[in-house]
């Protein structure tokens, strides 16, 4: 890490033996009041600034020999984002500091620990505590809380101080999210919620915080965040728990809650007449998705990751206190029961090898008291992954290094091995299948074997029906690798891998050149890059190769390819296609938030990662016909809430003049489409959902027309993730890319009910418009920069090929009939704003007593009754998650408090 201040001997070591006084304290360390100003917690009027972070971190690095900084990463817009670790003053030396971490990450791996080494090292290493704040920048509290727990472990003379210092090292970050601290948005620059990215590591800030959570594994993890109202929430969770979270780790969180109760102070626990200043458990916040600042600290590392929120209504000085409370009671306990803690940690890698050995998966389990399993993980055994070669290798060689980045250790097998039963994501079962060379394995039989199966899984099986956030997030899935997993004991001849693979694959001649399948995303990253390098390129639509001139192979292509996962391979002279930078106009319009969901993904994706440069337009330069429009090659209009962009008929007829020019337009789910739909260049309509429909964020099969340019080098059956988006009738004036299946080869994952009315249906549509087109996914291809193979996808779509052949019939630059029938349609609310509406189900019966309850809250729910149950669909028109829902966890306690069984929540 970089250091970020070299720290300094104070005057004064704290005395021994410790003060009985809590309030001794080293002069020498400056309090919060001496350099901000202010006091932190009690008393305290406003929240602090990043550079006031910076700065009392500074001041106590240099005045406490306790104390070392150091900067984890940088965020989007270059600020850094500093840590402090701090303990006693011979564990902050820095040859201590190294073999505490060590001993830790010694304990991950029983193959090389004896248990007897484990428990002296549980007996005299300290453990190692985590604590962060303000992942969401309009989050503040837990920073200023952060620096008041930092001060009191630096200055204290106290025997709790000692004793938090003796048996911990502590790692505090005040904030994860500097740039949207400064704005007050939730989201960073680019507008992503960095507490959904965690396991992809999209963004620069997540991925150097799991690097120095690599150094330095937790054994308690603490996100403090905020929330509405004026409560308080720390553990024990809501249901869903992921199986893959080991009991260990579920028992400290429980025993913290209990820890926290004592320390919280202000109201206690909230109940019918106590309903401020109050904390509650078992509610919102649940353990499922591998997203999460609490479910990857503890399945990938072991530790008690919890979820801490403040209402953000309260006073500063009230939520300040009140995250202070919560961290100093975390650590005590963790103090307090450190041994055991470092022996359970030993136990949790043991026994994750003993299940990996004999291809086990964790039960369901539900931790709230009046929830049951409702869905078991199925009886199956699986011993090991195989990522096989045969396509999409440069994204298998990603998901490798994702692994691999997280200590899972993958290994590239060196000659074909036989397995006698294996299944085929996509829920096929198969015999006597042959694992070609070069396939990468995925072993169970490893410390990592619960982070294996949470983000390998073809089905993460719910156990109960609550949804903060998505219910599939398989990278295979994602990615739409090929994969297969067997419960068979084998071990092919393979070898470790131990880095990337890539570069050239042999020498070309002069005259020759240097080809690559373009059928991945990491491919197509590679292909804008050397297109911005100015690289010329050249693309064949037979072979879906790209090649470059042989003289244009220097050191960095090479390196460059090797880093993609790409495999050059020698080849003739260069013919094909010539492919060219595309000039992309991003619309940010009526409707369109730029602060968050597509049009950030987008800035994210093709602005920084593809280097493409991307020209706002907006909703008057179209309707004016700006230069800022007709200028571009192609329009891509990101998922937002209008279903005309704003345009007025002036507007939509030069769109539809611009797309016949020979220009690309691409849309994304519900703006993207139907804005097009409004202007006549889709004969697409959309289909009414079902009552009792939920697809919550799930991967389903897709058949895909190999024949269109949109769909080049993805299979015959590929995988895309639907998070209750649009259904589209099929076209009848384009290509329907992909069409989900009607015969028994469709297939879901994750939690969704009803969804055979998405049979039939199209994802991706190709609409032609004289020599142009228009490109139309029903879901949001960007979604968090990580459903690679609809990042695919969308480069084909900006790489369409100008093939120079006349029009088709359907080309005409008018109206077509049926299109101008779908644009008169009627609209369909739009109920998400982004994201997707709320939806409780309960009881049909339950129908009155929970309508009467949810009109509390809001008088726009819409209910329905299918099939027995009801269902109440609350509107969400800003998009908001559930943890940033305005009354959505009230709604839900009270519920529950008036005896309503949920059978289903989704947020």
């Amino acid at each position: 890490m970089t250091p970020l201040l070299s720290g300094t001997a104070a005057s004064a070591a704290r005395p021994s033996p410790c003060s009985n006084d809590p309030t001794a304290r080293l002069s020498t360390v400056p309090a919060p009041e001496a350099v901000l100003g202010f006091p932190l917690g009690v008393g305290q009027e406003r929240v602090v600034t990043n550079e006031e972070v910076r700065t009392y971190l500074g001041a106590v690095d240099g005045a406490s020999d306790r104390v070392v900084t150091g900067v984890m990463a940088t965020s989007v817009l270059g600020q850094p984002l500093p840590y402090a670790v701090v303990s006693n003053e011979r564990n902050v030396r820095p040859s201590a500091l190294r073999r505490i971490a060590d001993d830790v990450r010694d304990l991950r791996d029983p193959r090389r620990t004896s248990a007897r080494t484990a428990a002296r090292t549980a007996k005299d290493s300290p453990a190692i505590v985590w604590v962060t704040a303000n992942v969401h920048g309009g989050e503040k509290s837990g920073t200023d809380a952060a620096l008041k727990t930092l001060y009191e472990l630096a200055a204290g003379l106290s025997c709790a101080v000692a004793q938090r210092n003796d048996n911990l090292v502590t790692i505090i970050v005040p904030t994860q999210n500097p740039d949207g601290r400064d704005a007050t948005r939730r989201q960073n620059e680019f507008g992503f919620d960095m507490n959904r990215d965690w396991f992809a590591r999209t963004q620069q800030e997540t991925d150097g915080k799991l690097e120095l959570l690599r150094r330095y594994p937790p054994q308690v993890f603490i996100d403090a965040h905020e929330m509405g109202g004026r409560q308080y929430f720390f553990p024990p969770n809501a249901d869903p728990i992921h199986h893959e979270i080991a009991g260990e780790a579920v028992d400290w969180i429980n025993r913290i809650g209990e820890a926290n109760k004592a320390g919280f102070g202000f109201n206690g626990a909230c109940d019918e007449t106590v309903t401020t200043e109050c904390y509650f458990n078992y509610d919102t916040y649940d353990m499922f998705f591998m997203g999460y600042g609490d479910t990857v600290p503890t399945t990938g590392f072991g530790a008690a990751g919890m979820t801490f929120e403040k209402g953000s209504a309260s006073a500063v000085a009230d939520r300040v206190q009140q995250q202070f409370n919560t961290q100093w009671a975390t650590l005590g306990w963790a103090a307090a029961n450190k041994h055991e803690v470092l022996s359970d940690y030993f136990d949790i890698w043991t026994d994750a090898l003993a299940q990996g050995r004999a291809g086990t998966l964790e039960p369901n389990e539900v931790v709230q008291p009046t929830n049951e399993v409702q869905f078991p993980v199925p009886d199956i055994t699986i011993r090991s992954y195989f990522l096989l070669p045969d396509r999409q290798l440069a994204d298998v060689r990603q998901l490798v290094e994702r692994l691999r980045r997280m200590d899972v250790e993958v290994y590239e097998v060196q000659q074909p091995t036989r397995l006698p039963t294996a299944r085929v994501f996509g829920g096929r079962a198969a015999t006597n299948v042959t694992v070609p060379k070069g396939a990468y394995w995925i072993p169970m039989d490893q410390p990592q074997k619960h982070w294996i199966q949470a983000i390998m899984g073809e089905d993460p099986y719910v156990p109960f029906p609550y949804f903060y956030d998505v219910s599939s997030w398989s990278n295979p899935l994602l990615m739409g690798v090929s994969t297969i997993y067997t419960g068979d004991n084998v071990r092919p001849r393979a070898q470790l891998v131990r880095q990337i693979s890539g570069g050239r694959g042999g020498l070309a001649w002069p005259w020759g050149s240097y080809r690559y399948p373009l059928d991945s995303a990491a491919a197509a990253e590679f292909t804008f890059t050397l297109l911005g390098r100015g690289v010329p390129l050249v693309r064949d639509l037979n072979t879906n190769s790209v090649a470059l001139p042989a003289t244009r192979l220097s050191r960095t292509v090479d390196d460059l390819a090797e880093s993609f996962g790409v495999t050059l391979t020698p080849g003739g002279p260069a013919n094909g296609t010539r492919l060219a930078l595309p000039d992309v106009g991003l619309f940010q319009g009526t409707g369109i938030s730029t602060t968050s969901g597509s049009h950030g993904e987008a800035r994210y994706v093709l602005g920084k990662r593809w280097g493409l440069h991307l020209t706002p337009v907006t909703t008057a330069d179209i309707n004016d016909n700006t230069e800022a429009f007709t200028g571009r090659t192609v329009l891509l209009v990101p998922d937002g809430s209008n279903p005309t962009g704003g345009l007025t008929a002036t507007g939509q007829a030069n769109l539809r003049d611009w797309v016949a020019q020979g220009h690309t337009y691409i849309g994304l789910r519900n703006e993207g489409t139907r804005m097009a739909r409004a202007a006549g260049l889709t004969s697409t309509t959309e289909k009414a959902k079902p009552a009792d429909y939920l697809v919550i964020g799930s991967h389903l099969r897709v058949d895909v027309d190999q024949d269109s340019p949109v769909a080049l080098g993805r299979p015959a059956e590929d995988f895309e993730f639907n998070n209750s988006d649009p259904i589209l009738n099929p076209s009848t004036t384009g290509t329907n890319v992909l069409r989900y299946p009607t015969s028994d080869t469709f297939w879901a994952n994750g939690y969704t009910v009803g969804e055979d009315a998405l049979k039939g249906t199209v994802a991706v549509v190709d609409e032609p418009t004289g020599t142009g087109r228009a490109v139309l996914f029903a879901f949001n291809p960007l979604f968090r920069a990580y459903n690679e193979n609809g990042l695919h996808l969308v480069a084909n779509a900006l790489l369409y090929p100008d093939t120079g052949r006349a029009p088709d019939p359907r080309r005409a630059a008018g109206v077509d009939p049926a299109r101008a029938a779908a644009a008169a349609a009627p609209v369909a609310a739009e109920l998400g704003g982004g994201w997707r509406p709320t939806t409780i189900q309960v009881a049909a019966a339950d129908l009155p007593r929970t309508r009467a309850i949810v009109e509390r809250f809001t008088p726009d729910a819409r209910a329905s009754v299918a099939g027995g149950s009801a269902y109440l669909v609350i509107p969400n028109p800003e998009g908001r998650q559930a943890d940033e829902h305005p009354f959505l966890g009230d709604l839900v306690r009270a519920l529950r408090d008036a005896s309503i069984p949920l059978r289903s929540v989704v947020g």
